[in-house]
């Protein structure tokens, strides 16, 4: 008895074990079968080493690796306000193998910026937003306004003496101002910057008293007492600076404007492929790493918003920014 015993253990104990061994062996198959391409995967970071989209692109890059067993790398590509590398995107093959991260203003703003000899919109197709964040108004700790009301009124009683920096004259950080002096009768006069950090240090020198930021490179300085913070471009108070008011809460609705981080491919790249990497893609979105990864770099993880709707908010705030910049005779460079 105790002989048949022991056989039956035995046994039951093999079974066990080839199970396990088979789950082994199926697991790096499963992972192999989520990836959408048997290469290694690159992913073009539209602006330089360290800035937004390239630590945005190694966020997702770190957890799409991790989660499907496939190498992803990350490449940035500075210049042109994000135009050399779309036009890297566009040269690679359309199996996949290439992606882009790049802010949405790829699309709403650079053409109203830069003479293009192509079409953005028909140059690369978001398929998730990753990232989003919102602007900042933002201003030296010396003014002596302490709300926007208070800026509205301080900018009224000095007319022509105060100014806003916007990190790229154009951009969404210039029409808000420009916004924001037609909706309130004030005449804060503009300096475009290349880039935030000499916009930044302007303001922190006082050669500008306010600026219209991202929230990843003001908040830091926020935090700090470098700078003042005003008023949130969002549809809701920020999770990274619930204090501070959004725009609409002040009566002034129409400065509300949300830039997202997305991953792009080719258009022409197959649907079929195209739903396995945004799949893959949302499903990295609900890992709580890259959502803490994100909000420490100064993002919200993005909406899971189909690239048709996407598609039609980039439409939207395309034609906004360029009503604006029409209005005051802007000419791209």
């Amino acid at each position: 008895m105790q002989r048949r015993l022991f056989v039956r253990g035995l046994l039951r104990t093999g079974a066990l074990a080839s199970a396990a061994a088979t789950l082994a062996l199926s697991a790096p198959l499963a992972r192999a079968q989520a990836a959408w391409t048997a290469k290694p995967v690159r992913i073009v970071a539209a602006g330089p080493a360290g800035a937004s989209a390239d630590i945005v692109a190694r966020v997702l890059a770190d957890v799409l690796s991790k989660q499907t067993g496939q190498t992803v790398i990350v490449e940035p590509k500075p210049g042109a306000g994000g135009v050399l590398a779309v036009n890297e995107l566009s040269l690679a093959p359309r199996d996949g193998s290439t992606l882009l991260v790049g802010v949405s203003s790829l699309v709403s703003e650079i053409p109203h910026i830069v003479k293009l000899k192509t079409d953005m919109a028909a140059e690369i197709k978001p398929l998730v937003e990753v990232a989003r964040g919102g602007l900042v108004m933002v201003g030296n700790p010396s003014l002596p306004a302490k709300t926007l009301p208070e800026v509205i009124s301080y900018v009224k009683a000095n007319p022509g003496k105060v100014s806003f920096a916007s990190y790229t004259a154009g951009t969404m950080s210039h029409v808000m101002g420009l916004q924001l002096n037609k909706a309130a009768g004030i005449d804060m006069l503009h300096v475009g910057y290349k880039g935030s950090t000499p916009a930044l240090q302007d303001l922190m020198g006082g050669h500008v008293q306010l600026m219209f930021d991202g929230l990843a490179t003001s908040i830091p300085l926020i935090k700090a007492g470098k700078v003042r913070a005003f008023a949130v471009s969002l549809p809701k108070r920020s999770p990274l600076l619930p204090e501070v008011p959004i725009f609409a809460e002040l009566g002034y609705p129409q400065l509300e404007g949300v830039l997202w981080m997305g991953l792009w491919v080719k258009p022409d790249t197959p649907a079929a492929l195209q739903a396995q990497i945004r799949e893959a893609a949302l499903k990295a979105m609900t890992q709580p790493a890259l959502r803490e990864r994100l909000l420490e770099a100064g993002f919200e993880v993005g909406q899971p918003r189909t690239p048709e709707q996407l598609g039609l908010s980039l439409k939207a705030d395309y034609d906004r920014v360029g009503a604006v910049l029409q209005s005051i005779g802007f000419k791209p460079e």
